[in-house]
């Protein structure tokens, strides 16, 4: 089965690590994170991954080679300008004929990748995409009014948010919805299929998940690498 990292960001977010190291190549762990998705994308049967790059292409082929070492077949694809992240599987529909799995570069999980690829095959949808729930800490009371009187004052209570995972399973009847060397999000993708009365499923993840976008998210992962991913095969 076939994968595609996102691997192209420029990191900006996580200056000044990734000033030197492209960002999927910074270590959590005993790993880089590239090394972290690729094995866990193995352990699921996906054994031919290509990597979308942009920033430091050459640092990530001159690491992963063929990708032998790691026991799959290894494609590097570079684009010549950001094409967002959606617009790099534009550059890969002649390798694409059949449904394959798209996740960002910054994205660890101990998702059952198995399990949300039998989910896409099965649903009436050419277009998966993975969602999580999210709690954020809301700092403040709520208060309940009724006129110039209150009538109840609420306990602070978590905002739960679900929000796009940067996971997705595409069949390849919605790569004809990707127009050819343009900056294309994955939100564009979905703003379209909606326009077009075409549906759109979602997969709501239960396990644990993590965007390492940000310097505190990046040193969060370091700090659980051993419970969720050091020489965890699932």
């Amino acid at each position: 089965m076939q994968a595609i990292i996102l691997a192209g960001g420029l990191g900006s977010r996580l200056k000044p690590f990734t000033e030197v190291i492209p960002k999927p190549l910074l270590p959590i762990g005993e790993k880089s994170v590239l090394e972290i998705q690729i094995s866990k994308l193995k352990a699921h049967g996906f054994d031919e991954i290509l990597l979308a790059t942009n920033y430091k292409s050459d640092y990530i082929r001159n690491f992963f080679g063929d990708g032998n070492k790691l026991g799959v077949k290894l494609t590097i694809s570079k684009e010549e300008k950001p094409l967002g992240t959606c617009g790099p599987l534009s550059l890969l529909k002649d390798k694409l004929t059949k449904p394959f799995l798209v996740m960002n570069g910054d994205v660890l999980t101990t998702a059952d990748f198995t399990k949300i690829y039998n989910f896409a095959l099965g649903v009436d949808a050419v277009f998966t995409v993975v969602t999580k729930e999210i709690s954020t800490p809301f700092e403040f009371g709520n208060v309940l009014s009724n006129g110039d009187y209150i009538s109840n004052v609420e306990e602070k209570t978590d905002i739960k948010t679900e929000i796009v995972a940067g996971i997705y399973i595409l069949k390849p009847q919605a790569l004809s919805l990707i127009p050819d060397n343009q900056y294309f999000g994955m939100d564009d993708l979905i703003q379209t299929m909606l326009t077009n009365n075409m549906p759109v499923a979602r997969y709501l993840l239960k396990e644990y998940w993590i965007d390492i976008g940000r310097i505190e998210d990046f040193e969060g992962a370091e700090v659980v690498y051993d419970r969720h991913f050091k020489d965890h095969e699932l």
